[in-house]
């Protein structure tokens, strides 16, 4: 059995969808790439892409792979290939190429010149020639030349697998099917549907998400009802072997559909209602999604117990109704809280800002793109304790109806107050966490910030951690109102000194996600430095306090030197080396919104000046382009895992922090000294940094004394060369 190399392209933001479903198909070699996923296996393997991938774009095979430095070698190296066995005289030809970084950098000339090549191979044999058919060609080869390689694929999907061909009409701007099914996949649609969850979509257009849903939770392969791929006319294609997999993909989904539960989409619309049943019919639906007339802002109707709620609403630029939008989201919410309690909700929106209107607390996000659009992917679950009141918080629990349990907790929340207090003040301590789910009934981490303004002035920070879904749902709220009625109490606050958020595990770059736009700002005191933090827009307020011991020392060390700060956030540890007399500072992140956080926080310290640079920038590109040997401090503290767009690659911390910090380490002059720190809790320092450098774990001394009961919080590293003395 004759094994090939393949690669299964995707749009942004769904690679680790991709990969988590083609690895689910059984396929193996699944690795991610950059633009997509690779995976080997006999034609098989490609062809079961072909049928079942509901987010693949293209699946290419690669041909061959060569040396790519002028046109004349890119056509040598196409000619090289025996192009009798892939294709005849009478089929039809289309080439597709990209190029990057190489001499060659004109994508149409290069594609002439492969295809030149291709039939050339015909006419030298003294045989016809291929004719070309960019539409709907027998054979589309993808050629890809990036630093003067070529990489030849041949496209075996033919046309982009979103086409899944039963949209026969649409709407103005509809969503791509495996943009819909991303969508869907994020919200966790397929665990809702094993459960027996319906689906909803309160805005449905012209259908998409209401179709997909359905052959998603019918297990019908959404490959079925095209009639077109890149393999069909082949030479080497196995036919018994594709006929074998539709047969297969038949029967599994006409099981499937005999179990469905109830799929519906409203709209207002009547003209695209009637192009979402046309569409549905397509599909072969007919029977099993129901679209009917709603007007959101009238919206009455009863819904099964739970299920999911997934729409992607009007966009402002779509339609040039800014000023309309968030009276829709507002009447969304309304729609979800009256009749969906109990359900998931997925909003896909242009601008999040939106988000808030629907009067419910998001509990996570996800960027997805449309097209170029960046957009965001709210989620929210429709249950009581998440919706918005005047004061943001839930009901006080009466001090009578306190449970056993609560009493627990208000005991040890009084005696770590107690405590941490008295530290807090002894230490000149401003910002502090006081309790840090000590009891597992109330997992949650509760922070004092204290005011640089006003002496009496202080604000509490409750991140309650994400129950299972093994625990009661009610058993959950009634432990949250406590939570927050017990804290309240004991430090005696009102509400607008008390913030809630919920925190679920955070992949990539999720806990810097906005959540909201209210851009209030407090300022607090940490040492000398005077620093801005917010309660309400981020799952982090701007201040990591566990990084505090590192973040002084710093600004002990700085005096003189030249500090540079890579994956800054909003550049506290800047300004203490600032404050701490350092003769210039570098600050590289690659958030607009938090460099523009960090510029506050060096003026509200009375800091300017060309030698503290802000640097907007990809810190993995940053590094690389700069000259050796110019900082004699540096703190490098990367996330755990970034998938980020605006990144050239996926960064993963135990599998790229050798490298990470070997480069960095080309920019510390002799002497200097770094400081690397993770929050990956099971972190292994690479052991090859020992024998480069002079490695000295300092996580001990760095974990502050109101974090002691987290002892694996973060890892902190100093280096320095090998035979300089650290202390």
């Amino acid at each position: 059995m004759i094994e090939h190399t393949y690669f299964a392209t995707t749009p942004n933001g769904m690679t680790d969808l991709l990969a988590n479903e083609l690895a689910e198909i059984g396929l193996e070699g699944v690795r991610e790439t950059r633009g997509g996923v690779q995976f080997k296996g006999p034609i098989e393997a490609a062809y079961r892409v072909c049928l079942w991938s509901r987010l693949a774009n293209r699946v290419l095979m690669q041909l061959a792979a060569f040396p790519a430095e002028s046109p004349e070698a890119l056509y040598e190296g196409v000619k090289k290939i025996d192009w009798q066995t892939h294709l005849s005289a009478d089929n039809t030809l289309a080439v597709d190429a990209n190029v990057s970084g190489s001499k060659i950098n004109h994508s149409q000339y290069a594609a002439l010149k492969i295809k030149d090549a291709v039939v050339d191979s015909f006419t030298d044999l003294g045989g016809e020639r291929p004719s070309v058919d960019v539409d709907q060609p027998d054979i589309r080869l993808n050629c890809y030349i990036h630093q003067d390689q070529a990489t030849l694929y041949l496209d075996l999907a033919g046309t982009s697998l979103h086409q899944r061909n039963y949209r026969v009409a649409a709407g103005q701007a509809p969503l791509k099917e495996n943009l819909a099914a991303a969508i869907l996949l994020r919200a966790q649609w397929p665990a809702i549907a094993e459960k027996g969850g319906s689906y909803v979509d309160l805005m449905c257009g012209s259908g998409t998400l209401v179709i997909e849903a359905a052959l998603m939770a019918a297990d019908a392969a959404p490959g079925l009802t095209r009639n077109y791929f890149g393999f069909l006319n082949w030479r080497q294609h196995q036919s018994a072997v594709w006929q074998r997999l539709v047969a297969e993909a038949e029967y599994r989904k006409t099981k499937g559909l005999g179990k469905l539960s109830a799929f519906m989409g409203f709209d207002a619309d009547r003209r695209v209602l009637e192009m979402a049943r046309v569409n549905a019919q397509a599909a072969g639906l007919e029977a099993h999604v129901v679209f009917a007339y709603q007007d959101l802002f009238d919206f009455r109707h009863d819904f099964p117990a739970h299920g999911l709620m997934a729409t992607n609403p009007p966009y402002g630029k779509r339609l040039n109704e800014v000023g309309e939008l968030p009276a829709i989201y507002k009447a969304l919410g309304v729609a979800l809280k009256t009749y969906m309690k109990g359900w998931k909700a997925a909003i896909f929106t242009e601008d999040q800002a939106l988000g808030k209107h629907l009067g419910m607390k998001a509990e996570k996000l996800h960027t997805l793109y449309n097209g170029a659009i960046v957009c965001k992917l709210i989620h929210f679950s429709v249950e009581e304790a998440q919706f918005y009141r005047e004061n943001d918080l839930p009901r006080a629990v009466p001090a009578e109806e306190v449970s056993s349990q609560g009493a627990g907790f208000r005991n040890r929340l009084s005696k770590n107050l107690k405590q941490t207090r008295k530290w807090a003040q002894k230490s000149a301590v401003s910002c502090y966490r006081i309790y840090d789910a000590d009891l597992p009934d109330y997992s949650a981490a509760i922070d004092i910030y204290e005011s640089a303004q006003l002496p009496d002035e202080k604000w509490v920070c409750i991140q309650e951690y994400e129950a299972p879904d093994s625990i009661d749902p009610k058993k959950v709220r009634f432990r949250t109102r406590e939570l927050i009625s017990i804290t309240r109490e004991l430090l005696q606050l009102d509400d607008k000194h008390l913030f809630y958020k919920t925190r679920s595990r955070q992949k990539g770059d999720s806990q810097y996600e906005r959540m909201a736009s209210a851009d209030r700002y407090h300022e607090v005191f940490e040492g000398r430095a005077k620093l801005l933090v917010n309660f309400e827009d981020y799952l982090d307020t701007g201040l990591f306090l566990d990084h505090r011991p590192i973040r002084l020392r710093i600004g002990e060390e700085a005096r003189g030197k030249a500090f540079l700060n890579l994956f800054a956030y909003t550049g506290t540890a800047s300004v203490h080396a600032a404050l701490g007399g350092a003769e210039s500072t570098t600050t590289v992140d690659m958030s607009k919104t938090y460099l523009e956080w960090a510029g506050k926080n060096f003026s509200l310290n009375g800091l300017s000046g060309k030698e503290h640079q802000l640097v907007q920038e990809d810190c993995l590109k940053w590094i690389k382009r700069q000259k050796p040997a110019q900082f004699d401090l540096i703190f490098l503290d990367p996330p755990t895992f970034s998938n980020s767009k605006r990144m050239e690659t996926t960064f993963d911390i135990q599998k790229d922090h050798a490298e990470l910090v070997s480069q960095t380490m080309k920019l510390l002059r002799p002497g200097g000294r770094l400081y690397f720190s993770t929050n990956l809790r099971k972190f292994k320092i690479d052991e090859q940094l020992g024998r480069d450098f002079n490695v000295l774990n300092i996580s001990p001394e760095t974990i502050p004394t109101d974090f002691k009961r987290r002892q694996k919080i973060h890892h902190t590293f100093q280096i320095g060369f090998v035979d300089e003395q650290m202390n």
